[in-house]
């Protein structure tokens, strides 16, 4: 019996599979708040303030994953097969996240009146305040749960978010009937801020005390970087067509096309929880080759791809009803959704195979189909959006998501058979 084969047969009784089922049982709850949190933010603000509000946040999660400079996967990676290096890469993820975070709030700030049209433009402080620093805080600070495999805290936290802001958006919406982009980019801050006040206060509390070492992030820092350029490529096909749909001032399609991508963000959290209970397996079994962590990713693919075609059939059969839940503002909705549902099945592959690709220590090309990803998606928007709006923006999605697939099995295969012939 091979080794990865040993690991599935004490799935159900390993801490993986314990942490996988925290992970779905928060992130099912999540799913129902975020679901309430969308219809509300949604009736909330209309298609054109979340238009706004979509592209000054797309905007800033451009680079936000440079915050950390991969800090957070690097702990991952090291402390995962030795736990007393906590102190000093937890260290290093607190100062670099919150000098560099920063640093991209001031040039965020300034690039954004340039960039974007002037009513986007005005939330880009309060959208880099809240993706680049505190929303990177709450993030990097998982994968220290990941790490010690403690997902339970992982999902309460979470779940705490998603309460925070799905109050905050009833409470608006009750009060006011109405709100601006502005005013709900305040509060939305607000709750990531006091999110990443709490996850740290836990990590802390829960493991120790920090310590920076200088050291250790200059040794670490290339390694670092590559994750972290591997993490923004993802920003960058998942979130330029945002940004450039609010470029061109289409604040309005960019609320109805951000509106269905939220909904297929929302149908793929089952997947990035198997993703993301999986990952510190991955890189234990990646020490011995590319083949273990492959074969650990076919297996989990094949959950992935029923769970990502499940949230297909629905979005698509679901989406005459968009109208009738969030709005008559956004009936074109329904036609996005329908047009980007296939997105979970994609995403399906080249997370399970990427997985496999960096747990083995081939990060490399794993950025590298992902810089091809994005490259490819800033062409087709260019040439796209100005000409279809968002059905623009959904054609370069679709395309972007199946290449990316198809790249990283591709290349997961090619890693494969050569090493059987090594």
């Amino acid at each position: 019996m091979s080794v990865v084969a040993t690991e599935i047969a004490k799935f159900r009784t390993s801490p993986m599979a314990r942490n996988a089922g925290w992970l779905f049982a928060g992130q099912g709850l999540g799913l129902v708040l975020q679901a309430g949190y969308f219809v509300l933010l949604a009736r909330l603000l209309g298609p054109l303030q979340y238009g706004i509000y979509a592209g000054a946040f797309a905007f800033a999660s451009l680079v936000a994953q440079y915050s950390a400079l991969g800090t957070g996967t690097v702990f991952l990676r090291y402390v995962s097969s030795d736990h007393s290096a906590y102190a000093v890469y937890w260290g290093n993820i607190l100062v670099v996240t919150s000098v560099v975070g920063t640093g991209l709030v001031v040039a965020l700030n300034l690039l954004g009146s340039r960039l974007l049209n002037p009513a986007s433009a005005a939330l880009v402080l309060l959208a880099a305040i809240g993706n680049c620093v505190c929303a990177q805080l709450t993030i990097e600070s998982g994968r220290v749960f990941q790490t010690f495999e403690k997902m339970r805290l992982t999902a309460l936290l979470n779940l705490l978010t998603n309460l925070a802001r799905t109050v905050g958006a009833a409470a608006m919406l009750i009060g006011m009937h109405h709100a601006t982009a502005w005013q709900w980019a305040l509060v939305s801050t607000l709750v990531s801020a006091l999110a990443a006040v709490a996850t740290v206060a836990t990590i802390t509390f829960q493991f120790g005390r920090p310590r920076f070492d200088a050291h250790l992030f200059v040794k670490r820092g290339a390694e670092g970087f590559g994750f972290a350029v591997a993490m923004s490529t993802a920003s960058l096909y998942n979130d330029l067509d945002k940004t450039m749909l609010s470029h061109y001032g289409m604040n309005r399609d960019n609320g109805i096309y951000s509106m269905a991508y939220r909904i297929v963000d929302i149908a793929t959290i089952p997947i990035f929880a198997i993703r993301d209970a999986a990952m510190p397996r991955f890189f234990k079994l990646g020490r011995d080759g590319i083949r273990a962590p492959t074969e650990l990713a076919y297996r989990l693919l094949r959950r992935a791809l029923a769970l990502g075609a499940l949230g297909s059939a629905v979005m698509f059969l679901a989406a005459p009803l968009i109208p009738l839940v969030v709005g008559r503002g956004f009936a074109e909705g329904a036609a996005a959704l329908r047009w980007l549902c296939l997105i979970p099945l994609f995403r399906s592959i080249h997370q399970m195979t990427g997985c496999a690709l960096t747990g083995a220590g081939m990060q490399r090309y794993r950025t590298s189909t992902q810089l091809a990803a994005a490259t490819l998606n800033f062409f087709l928007n260019l040439w796209l959006i100005p000409k279809w709006g968002w059905h623009g923006a959904a054609w370069s999605s679709l395309c972007t998501d199946a290449a990316l697939a198809g790249m990283n099995w591709g290349i997961l295969r090619f890693q494969l058979s050569r090493d059987a012939y090594a």
